[in-house]
Protein backbone atom coordinates (compact mmCIF):
# COMPACT_ATOMS: atom_id res chain seq x y z
CA UNK A 1 0.00 0.00 0.00
CA UNK A 2 1.47 3.36 -1.02
CA UNK A 3 1.80 6.27 1.41
CA UNK A 4 -0.68 9.08 1.61
CA UNK A 5 -1.72 10.61 -1.70
CA UNK A 6 -2.25 14.34 -1.95
CA UNK A 7 -4.75 15.77 -4.40
CA UNK A 8 -5.21 19.47 -5.10
CA UNK A 9 -8.32 20.45 -7.04
CA UNK A 10 -9.96 23.52 -8.50
CA UNK A 11 -12.85 24.31 -10.77
CA UNK A 12 -13.62 27.48 -12.67
CA UNK A 13 -16.20 28.91 -15.02
CA UNK A 14 -16.51 32.07 -17.06
CA UNK A 15 -20.04 33.01 -16.16
CA UNK A 16 -22.11 30.75 -13.98
CA UNK A 17 -23.26 29.00 -16.08
CA UNK A 18 -20.75 29.37 -18.83
CA UNK A 19 -17.70 27.62 -20.20
CA UNK A 20 -15.84 25.90 -17.38
CA UNK A 21 -12.99 23.63 -16.54
CA UNK A 22 -11.28 21.76 -13.78
CA UNK A 23 -7.68 21.26 -12.78
CA UNK A 24 -6.18 18.52 -10.61
CA UNK A 25 -2.70 17.89 -9.23
CA UNK A 26 -2.01 14.45 -7.75
CA UNK A 27 1.14 13.88 -5.71
CA UNK A 28 2.34 10.53 -4.37
CA UNK A 29 5.93 10.38 -3.19
CA UNK A 30 8.08 11.47 -6.13
CA UNK A 31 5.23 11.01 -8.59
CA UNK A 32 3.14 13.89 -9.87
CA UNK A 33 0.25 14.07 -12.35
CA UNK A 34 -1.69 17.08 -13.63
CA UNK A 35 -5.12 16.70 -15.25
CA UNK A 36 -7.64 19.10 -16.69
CA UNK A 37 -10.59 19.34 -19.06
CA UNK A 38 -12.90 22.08 -20.32
CA UNK A 39 -16.66 22.13 -20.95
CA UNK A 40 -18.86 24.33 -23.13
CA UNK A 41 -21.62 25.00 -20.59
CA UNK A 42 -21.41 24.22 -16.89
CA UNK A 43 -21.15 25.81 -13.45
CA UNK A 44 -18.30 26.54 -11.08
CA UNK A 45 -19.62 24.09 -8.46
CA UNK A 46 -19.89 21.30 -11.02
CA UNK A 47 -16.28 21.86 -12.04
CA UNK A 48 -15.12 21.94 -8.40
CA UNK A 49 -16.83 18.60 -7.79
CA UNK A 50 -15.70 17.08 -11.09
CA UNK A 51 -12.09 17.96 -10.22
CA UNK A 52 -12.34 15.91 -7.02
CA UNK A 53 -14.02 13.02 -8.85
CA UNK A 54 -11.40 12.97 -11.60
CA UNK A 55 -8.62 13.03 -9.04
CA UNK A 56 -10.07 10.12 -7.06
CA UNK A 57 -10.93 8.12 -10.18
CA UNK A 58 -7.28 8.33 -11.25
CA UNK A 59 -6.17 6.30 -8.23
CA UNK A 60 -5.42 2.70 -9.10
CA UNK A 61 -5.27 1.10 -5.64
CA UNK A 62 -8.50 0.78 -3.64
CA UNK A 63 -8.22 1.80 -0.01
CA UNK A 64 -5.68 4.53 -0.69
CA UNK A 65 -5.20 7.16 2.01
CA UNK A 66 -5.95 10.49 0.38
CA UNK A 67 -5.98 14.12 1.42
CA UNK A 68 -7.90 16.39 -0.95
CA UNK A 69 -7.12 20.10 -0.78
CA UNK A 70 -9.89 22.26 -2.22
CA UNK A 71 -10.79 25.93 -2.12
CA UNK A 72 -14.46 24.99 -2.42
CA UNK A 73 -16.45 25.23 0.80
CA UNK A 74 -19.29 23.59 -1.16
CA UNK A 75 -17.24 20.41 -1.55
CA UNK A 76 -15.31 20.37 1.73
CA UNK A 77 -18.32 21.15 3.93
CA UNK A 78 -20.66 18.83 2.04
CA UNK A 79 -18.40 15.89 2.84
CA UNK A 80 -16.75 16.82 6.14
CA UNK A 81 -20.03 17.99 7.71
CA UNK A 82 -21.91 14.98 6.33
CA UNK A 83 -24.44 16.89 4.27
CA UNK A 84 -23.94 14.76 1.16
CA UNK A 85 -24.87 11.61 3.08
CA UNK A 86 -28.12 13.22 4.20
CA UNK A 87 -28.81 14.27 0.61
CA UNK A 88 -28.11 10.71 -0.53
CA UNK A 89 -30.58 9.29 2.02
CA UNK A 90 -33.23 11.56 0.47
CA UNK A 91 -32.25 10.60 -3.11
CA UNK A 92 -30.78 14.09 -3.66
CA UNK A 93 -34.30 15.50 -3.87
CA UNK A 94 -34.15 19.23 -4.69
CA UNK A 95 -30.33 19.19 -4.67
CA UNK A 96 -28.15 20.37 -7.51
CA UNK A 97 -25.60 18.15 -9.25
CA UNK A 98 -27.03 14.75 -8.20
CA UNK A 99 -25.30 13.02 -11.12
CA UNK A 100 -21.90 14.17 -9.89
CA UNK A 101 -22.61 13.55 -6.20
CA UNK A 102 -23.64 9.96 -6.99
CA UNK A 103 -20.47 9.49 -9.03
CA UNK A 104 -18.43 11.09 -6.23
CA UNK A 105 -19.83 8.82 -3.52
CA UNK A 106 -19.07 5.72 -5.57
CA UNK A 107 -15.36 6.55 -5.83
CA UNK A 108 -15.13 8.23 -2.40
CA UNK A 109 -16.17 5.00 -0.71
CA UNK A 110 -13.31 3.10 -2.36
CA UNK A 111 -10.68 5.12 -0.52
CA UNK A 112 -9.92 6.71 2.85
CA UNK A 113 -10.43 10.36 1.99
CA UNK A 114 -10.03 13.47 4.10
CA UNK A 115 -10.82 16.97 2.86
CA UNK A 116 -8.93 20.14 3.75
CA UNK A 117 -10.32 23.52 2.79
CA UNK A 118 -7.74 26.07 1.68
CA UNK A 119 -8.31 29.69 0.80
CA UNK A 120 -8.27 30.22 -2.95
CA UNK A 121 -5.89 32.69 -4.58
CA UNK A 122 -3.82 32.82 -1.40
CA UNK A 123 -0.42 31.90 -2.88
CA UNK A 124 -0.82 28.16 -2.39
CA UNK A 125 1.32 27.04 -5.33
CA UNK A 126 -0.53 23.80 -6.08
CA UNK A 127 -3.94 25.51 -5.84
CA UNK A 128 -2.73 28.21 -8.20
CA UNK A 129 -1.57 25.54 -10.65
CA UNK A 130 -5.00 23.88 -10.47
CA UNK A 131 -6.69 27.22 -11.12
CA UNK A 132 -4.47 27.85 -14.14
CA UNK A 133 -5.18 24.35 -15.45
CA UNK A 134 -8.95 24.91 -15.06
CA UNK A 135 -8.95 28.30 -16.78
CA UNK A 136 -6.66 27.11 -19.58
CA UNK A 137 -8.93 24.09 -20.10
CA UNK A 138 -12.09 26.13 -20.70
CA UNK A 139 -10.20 28.65 -22.83
CA UNK A 140 -9.48 26.05 -25.53
CA UNK A 141 -11.49 25.89 -28.73
CA UNK A 142 -12.58 22.26 -28.43
CA UNK A 143 -14.65 21.83 -25.27
CA UNK A 144 -16.57 18.83 -23.97
CA UNK A 145 -20.29 18.78 -23.21
CA UNK A 146 -21.29 18.55 -19.56
CA UNK A 147 -24.21 16.25 -20.28
CA UNK A 148 -25.28 16.11 -16.64
CA UNK A 149 -25.66 19.88 -16.48
CA UNK A 150 -27.48 20.05 -19.81
CA UNK A 151 -29.93 17.35 -18.70
CA UNK A 152 -30.54 19.15 -15.38
CA UNK A 153 -31.31 22.40 -17.23
CA UNK A 154 -33.72 20.61 -19.55
CA UNK A 155 -35.49 18.90 -16.62
CA UNK A 156 -35.91 22.24 -14.84
CA UNK A 157 -37.53 23.70 -17.96
CA UNK A 158 -40.13 20.91 -17.85
CA UNK A 159 -41.00 21.40 -14.18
Amino acid sequence: MPGEITIYTDGASSGNPGPGGYGVVLISGKHRLEKSAGYRLTTNNRMELLAVIEGLETLKIAGSRVVVYTDSKYIADSVEKGWVFQWESKAFKKKKNPDLWIRFLKIYRKHNVRFVWIKGHDNNIENEICDRLAVDAYSKSSLLEDTGYCQEVEMNKLL
